[in-house]
Formats: C-alpha cells, sequence, structure tokens
C-alpha cells in the first residue's frame, strides 16, 4: 500500500507542473484582459479617441513573456567609472563624425542655435550619443513596450502617464507604423525624447503641421535646442572643467548643488586640471562633483551642465556630453581618457548600501541596486557617521564598515583611554 501510494505522488509530482503552469498561463492571459480592458477605458477617459485606441491595440494583444520588462530589471553587472564610461561613449570614431556634421549644419542651422541660445556643438553632441547621428533612433514599437511596462512593473506609473503621451501622439497627428518606434523605455527619434518631452516641447520648425523629430531633421534639432533653452541653458557659459583640489580639501563640500561662486572655490584651493587658474566666470555659481570618488577626477560644474542633467539624470552621460561637446567645437586631438584602476563597483555593492542605509538611518532609498543622487547623499551620510571622506560614492572602507556592522554602537568613535593619574 505505501508503495502505491508513493509511486501515486510520484506520478502526480510529475504530471501537476504542466498543469499548474497551463493554468497559470490561462490566469495570466485573464488578468492581462481585465488590466488592458480598464487602460484603454481609463485613456478613453483621459481624452483619447475610441479610433486611436483601436488602432494601437487592434492586434490579439497579449504577451505571456514580456520581453520589454527584462529591459527595464536588467542591470550592469558593473557601474562603469566616469573614465570607461566616457571613452565607450566618446570615441575618435563619434568626433571625426561629430566634426564632419558639425560643418555641414553649421550652414543650416547657425540662426537656430543664435536664436535659442544653445550652442550648436552641444546639439551635435546630444545627437551623437542619444542615436549615432540618427543610425540607431529604436526598434521598439512604442504602444507594446510601455503597455507592458505600465502593467505591473516597478515604474507602472511613469510608463502609464508616458504610454499617454504616446496615445495623445497618435491622436492630434493620426500617426502610426514605424513612426511609432523607438527604444525599449519609449523615448523616440533622432534625440530620443520621451512622449511627454515631445508634447512639451517639440517643434514643427518647417511648418508643415507636423513636429516630426523622427523622419525630419530640422524638426528634431530645433525640438532639442527649444528644450534645452527651455530648460533654461545660458548663453555664452561653459559647462565647467576638469580640476585638481587641495591636499586638505573639505569633502563635505562636494555636489552638484553645494554651490560656491568659482571665486570662492579658487580661495579655498581649487585650480584647473592644468595646474593653472580656472577658466571660468569669477561670480558664476558651481558645484564640484567627484563621480569616482575622491580616488577619480574631480570636476567643476556650471549652470549648463546641470541642465544636461535634467535631460539624463546620469552625471557619466552628462560628462559624455560635454566631452564630445568640446571636442566638436575644437581641433583637439582626440585622446581616450586614461582609466584609472579604481574599485568597480556592482549592482550587488550598491544593493547592500541601500538596504543597509534603509535600515540604519532610514534614507527612504529605492532598493534597486542603481547609483543615483540620493544614494550618494545617503553614502556621504554613512560615511559622516564613520568619520570617512564624505565623498559620497561607496569604496572598500565603507563597505567592509557594513559588512561588519553589529549595533548604533558602531558609529560611535571608539573610547579614549584614560592615562593613568601620576602617584603622589
Amino acid at each position: 500500500m505505501l508503495k502505491k501510494i508513493l509511486f501515486m505522488t510520484m506520478i502526480f509530482s510529475l504530471l501537476a507542473p504542466s498543469a499548474w503552469a497551463l493554468k497559470s498561463v490561462e490566469q495570466q492571459r485573464k488578468d492581462w484582459d481585465k488590466w488592458l480592458s480598464s487602460l484603454k477605458q481609463e485613456m478613453i477617459a483621459k481624452g483619447i479617441s475610441k479610433k486611436t485606441i483601436n488602432r494601437a491595440y487592434q492586434n490579439d494583444y497579449f504577451h505571456e513573456v514580456k520581453a520589454i520588462q527584462k529591459f527595464d530589471r536588467k542591470q550592469a553587472e558593473f557601474i562603469l567609472t566616469s573614465d570607461v564610461y566616457i571613452n565607450r561613449l566618446v570615441t575618435a570614431d563619434k568626433v571625426s563624425k561629430a566634426r564632419k556634421h558639425y560643418a555641414e549644419l553649421k550652414k543650416k542651422y547657425q540662426k537656430l542655435s543664435d536664436n535659442t541660445g544653445v550652442p550648436l556643438n552641444y546639439l551635435v553632441a546630444f545627437w551623437g550619443v542619444e542615436t549615432h547621428f540618427g543610425y540607431n533612433k529604436g526598434k521598439h514599437h512604442l504602444i507594446d513596450g510601455l503597455t507592458n511596462l505600465s502593467y505591473k512593473n516597478r515604474r507602472a506609473k511613469f510608463f502609464k502617464q508616458e504610454l499617454y503621451n504616446v496615445l495623445k501622439i497618435m491622436d492630434k497627428y493620426d500617426l502610426h507604423g514605424d513612426k511609432m518606434k523607438g527604444s525599449w523605455a519609449g523615448a523616440m527619434g533622432h534625440f530620443q525624447f520621451m512622449p511627454s518631452t515631445y508634447n512639451a516641447y517639440a517643434v514643427d520648425y518647417d511648418g508643415d503641421g507636423v513636429a516630426d523629430i523622427w523622419d525630419n531633421f530640422g524638426d528634431a534639432i530645433a525640438s532639442a535646442a527649444n528644450y534645452l533653452s527651455k530648460l533654461g541653458w545660458k548663453p555664452n557659459e561653459p559647462w565647467g572643467e576638469e580640476v585638481l583640489l587641495p591636499w586638505n580639501f573639505d569633502y563635505s563640500l562636494i555636489g552638484l548643488k553645494k554651490y560656491k561662486t568659482v571665486e570662492e572655490w579658487k580661495k579655498l584651493g581649487v585650480i584647473g586640471a592644468d595646474g593653472k587658474a580656472l577658466h571660468l566666470p569669477n561670480n558664476a555659481a558651481a558645484g564640484i562633483i567627484l563621480p569616482d570618488g575622491r580616488r577619480g577626477r574631480a570636476y567643476i560644474t556650471l549652470s549648463n551642465f546641470r541642465r544636461i542633467m535634467i535631460w539624463n539624470r546620469s552625471i557619466n552621460y552628462a560628462l559624455a556630453i560635454v566631452t564630445l561637446a568640446d571636442y566638436t567645437a575644437t581641433n583637439k586631438k582626440y585622446q581616450p581618457i586614461y582609466e584609472k584602476s579604481n574599485y568597480k563597483l556592482t549592482d550587488e555593492d550598491i544593493l547592500k548600501v541601500q538596504h543597509f542605509a534603509n535600515r540604519t538611518i532610514k534614507a527612504g532609498l529605492k532598493e534597486d541596486g542603481r547609483f543615483g543622487p540620493k544614494t550618494a547623499v545617503a553614502v556621504k551620510k554613512l560615511q559622516k557617521k564613520w568619520k570617512l571622506p564624505q565623498d559620497g560614492v561607496p569604496d572598500y572602507a565603507l563597505l567592509n564598515k557594513i559588512k561588519n556592522y553589529k549595533s548604533h554602537t558602531d558609529f560611535m568613535p571608539p573610547p579614549q583611554t584614560k592615562k593613568p593619574k601620576k602617584a603622589d
């Protein structure tokens, strides 16, 4: 009897998973259909026409395996240092092409640059970094991608809003097909505008009735210039420069928004990377950043650098843009940045820091393994507690402190040993 029971249990265990899997897929389909029906009604209630909804979702729209969501969850094993990142995005070939395009575009778009106050070399740099000068505008269908990213995703609210903006574009211009293709995250056209950015800043430069940032380069570059101008680009002001810090520099002063005037930084001993005085306006508000911590390069950044970071919040991205822009407008010989052998953080390292900061100092960080400005602020607080240099970047010293942490008393300085009293 026992053998029979064991045999039947084994057979059931072999057959059951497939049955459960089949049921799971059926349930997935029901859940998806119910959610999609609700989504359509929500979009119609927001003003999207039924015609556009039917065109957007005309096929049997269901994806059991949502490949797009895998892109959103995927993270690099190693977080690139700024040196490596810049060298990957700014190459000799890209610099050569940027200069060629710059010379060609000056004839046609210099007036646009003058009117908006955004230098043409920066527009060329954005174009080169975003789509390699229009060669890679993205092949993902925007409706497909953004719909999937709006469903049970960690950033579902954000992507649903971008989906709504795509449907608005389709509604307004009756666009569909290849026009509705872009990156996996919904970025579109020559300069990879998100749909909400398009609806707020896109420009119909040639006056044909459509702001075509996909196939009409005039519309695309005018839209990019308009966007940067409306963000507050300061004409004729440089982005900043690489600097050298004095040996006794106070690292608690580091931060994009920890402003001092250039003159004040000079008085604190900050000089250019060439060993000379800073080449920037003395009264400009500037912050100093250390993308790779105190052992890496230091940069002093002005207002326009912060405008670039509204376009993309990555410091490394902004450094790649300004590096390519500087090369584009000069005849300076291209040289890759010397890559220092800094400790390369992993996403696992960042997750450990985020989890620890949330547990011990109530940092309120999203534990996603991504090193952003909020995580950097939390790192500085931890460094301050442990009396480490406050450069905002995790290193071996901080990670070892976290690894060996036992209680809040670890944050306290070691007790001072009392000197023995002298005998009378």
